[in-house]
């Protein structure tokens, strides 16, 4: 017969420490008046038993769980792993618990909220963005503190923290220029993705002043085989153009694969290649990428001042875009 476990109680606890179960209580509630003697006997008691505490209770009558989402779609971009990973450890180190949350879509938090409601968390955090104003709204309807990346919609529930998109594309811009590059190319990410768009703009508004009007553009929807897919698309088309520009990095390996051992191409003699985020693998000696940095490490940081500033509200703190610098660093394919 399969046995069941049983979790013991704080009654069964204030039975062998030989107090009341009201004093159990206290023991394990912070700021709670106890002696030093009535404790020191409810933790031996609850560590014999193997007991812990159970929260349900507390949190039925504080209306708080303790618990963040964190929103994952995959963990397939390095950029996204890394910022779960950073995410998960400053909400362990303020006190809070994780509760990792996978969705199907790749690029957006927007049908989140049916999934959400029954969780009763006090807060979500996410490297995906919300891209509508519907999903907003529904966010703002559950009334749960909300903090995404690259977002271009906000509330009053509702805050993004973005890297500077535009000023870290203008910056790809200036350097293909003062390479001597005389045709361009972009790279995009996902149709939807606000990210990629900023990156565009950025991109081409610079190249704009310069004289340079024509960019020649491919999707690769933020994948490897995307970057790799998107090289020989273009080359279909026509001769290369001399500088390419990526919306991440993941593509930018992909293109510079393509580049290299299907077109037999020289990078930089032939392409310039550049990327987005600064991913681990950038930096590798085998691509030894350019690329800008999306600050992951700040961003959350960022998120979790607002998170916490969101949580104290009686109401809300959220509604504002956070914009977080954003900065080049050259390296072979330039």
């Amino acid at each position: 017969m399969k046995q069941t476990r049983r979790y013991y109680s704080s009654t069964d606890v204030a039975k062998l420490a030989g107090v009341s179960q009201s004093a159990v209580s206290r023991a394990f509630s912070e700021g709670k008046s106890i002696s030093e003697e009535t404790s020191r006997k409810v933790f031996e008691a609850a560590k014999k038993l193997g007991y812990s505490p159970n929260f349900l209770p507390r949190i039925l009558l504080k209306h708080r769980s303790g618990l963040i989402a964190v929103v994952i779609s995959g963990t397939g971009n390095p950029f996204y792993a890394m910022a779960v990973e950073e995410f998960t450890k400053a909400l362990q180190k303020m006190g809070q618990q994780v509760l990792l949350v996978h969705i199907d879509s790749d690029h957006s938090l927007d049908g989140l909220v049916p999934r959400l409601e029954s969780y009763r968390v006090d807060g979500i955090v996410s490297a995906l963005p919300v891209l509508s104003s519907v999903a907003a709204e529904a966010f703002t309807r559950i009334k749960i503190p909300t903090i995404s990346f690259n977002t271009p919609i906000n509330n009053d529930w509702v805050t993004s923290v973005c890297s500077d998109s535009v000023g870290g594309a203008a910056a790809v811009a200036e350097l293909f220029v003062k390479r001597g590059a005389k045709s361009f190319g972009f790279i995009t990410g996902s149709e939807d993705s606000f990210a990629s768009k900023e990156r565009l703009r950025g991109f081409k508004t610079r190249l704009r002043k310069h004289g340079f009007n024509n960019i020649v553009m491919e999707s690769g929807n933020y994948l490897y085989s995307g970057g790799f897919n998107a090289i020989l698309k273009l080359k279909k088309h026509g001769p290369l153009p001399h500088a390419i520009f990526c919306a991440n990095d993941l593509m930018a390996l992909g293109a510079l694969d393509a580049l290299r051992h299907s077109l037999e191409m020289r990078v930089p003699q032939d392409v310039l290649v550049a990327g987005f985020d600064d991913v681990p693998e950038a930096s590798w000696s085998a691509y030894n990428l350019t690329t800008v940095i999306q600050d992951g490490q700040r961003m959350v940081a960022e998120a979790m001042t607002v998170l916490d500033s969101m949580m104290s509200s009686s109401g809300s703190a959220g509604g504002a875009i956070h914009v977080i610098p954003a900065r080049l660093v050259e390296r072979s394919t330039t």
